[in-house]
């Protein structure tokens, strides 16, 4: 079995996926006049930790937007299912859904078979989170296999703004990978 890795400090993948709403977002494209964006892969409809999540990172936009980075979420379940989970949220970012097991490969992101009705009907991403700069960088990747190992909201924006200061003069981290 191959496992796809991305690394830091190279080129982001070229994903998109349609939106709650409609239209279609790329995934890495900061907008609003912010030049980085953190991308966050939840689970779905199943998960109240994602669900919790996504509302943690809406409580932090506005912090966010002072550092300009920008914020999208993107799920590998349906649109029906993505838009009954945000519907009560009440959220000031795009969320993107069917995100195809292709672009999940791409990602380097862990997967799971639904074991019932409840969680879907096909295969669903494992929690994901990643920063990109305006160049289409990868400067972050966090990848899980379960709901509950994800970086704490506070403790990323708190570190995005350590390293967007170009005071501290941060470089990209984890660009050495080492083959099996």
């Amino acid at each position: 079995m191959s496992v796809n890795r991305l690394v830091s400090g190279q080129a982001f993948p070229d994903v998109s996926v349609p939106l709650v709403g409609g239209g279609e977002m790329t995934l890495g494209k900061p907008k609003e006049g912010k030049d980085w964006q953190v991308v966050v892969v939840f689970r779905g409809k199943h998960c109240p930790i994602c669900t919790r999540y996504l509302g943690e990172w809406n409580a932090a936009l506005g912090k966010l937007a002072e550092i300009g980075v920008d914020f999208v979420a993107v799920t590998a379940d349906t649109g029906a299912r993505t838009q009954e989970q945000i519907a009560a949220l009440d959220l000031g970012f795009p969320v993107g859904y069917d995100l195809s097991e292709t672009d999940m490969a791409r990602l380097g992101l862990y997967a799971s078979q639904p074991r019932n009705e409840r969680e879907g009907e096909r295969p669903f991403s494992e929690p994901g989170l990643f920063v990109v700069n305006g160049d289409g960088v990868l400067l972050i990747a966090d990848i899980s296999n379960v709901p509950f190992a994800r970086p704490a909201v506070s403790d990323m924006v708190n570190g995005l703004g350590f390293i967007k200061d170009p005071a501290n003069d941060y470089p990209i981290r984890g660009t050495h990978v080492y083959a099996s």
